[in-house]
């Protein structure tokens, strides 16, 4: 495997895959001492999001809540609608618990194919409001999923 494919090592998400966002934000926000929880959003619409899930147009949507967890550090709670996708598939195979972890990257593009070059493949890709996202499947070498963000 190539060394320091992502030019980073700073984790800047971790992120659990949920059937109740909205229980599961309030038990997160009560064990970290919140008063409130930070509530959540839906993901963009397929032709917002230009949503690709294993390299074909999805309408695939989930439910996301953040909490700032740390310097730098955040936690998602994600709640996917029944689309097939990258949260759906691991939700209903694993249920409820970790999904991924996320790195901030530069050149989206060049380390997705980089990555691919080292056994890891994409599964899913889209934008958001400012930027992008992909996921890259990476269980047999980190036994993790990876998500790379690129903000403009």
């Amino acid at each position: 495997m190539d060394k320091n494919i992502l030019g980073t090592g700073t984790v800047v998400q971790i992120a659990f895959v949920v059937h109740d966002i909205e229980k599961t934000s309030k038990d997160f926000a009560d064990f970290l001492g919140m008063d409130e929880t930070p509530g959540w959003i839906w993901t963009g619409t397929r032709e917002q999001a230009q949503t690709e899930y294993r390299g074909n147009p999805s309408d695939a949507r989930s439910k996301l809540a953040f909490f700032s967890i740390g310097e730098g550090i955040q936690l998602e709670l994600i709640e996917p609608d029944m689309t097939p996708s990258t949260w759906r598939d691991d939700l209903d195979k694993n249920g409820e618990g970790f999904h991924h972890i996320a790195f901030f990257v530069k050149g989206m593009k060049e380390k997705i194919t980089l990555l691919g070059k080292n056994g890891m493949e994409l599964i899913q890709k889209g934008e958001y409001a400012g930027g992008r996202y992909a996921y890259i499947d990476a269980r047999d070498s980190l036994k993790t999923v990876l998500e790379l963000l690129e903000n403009d």
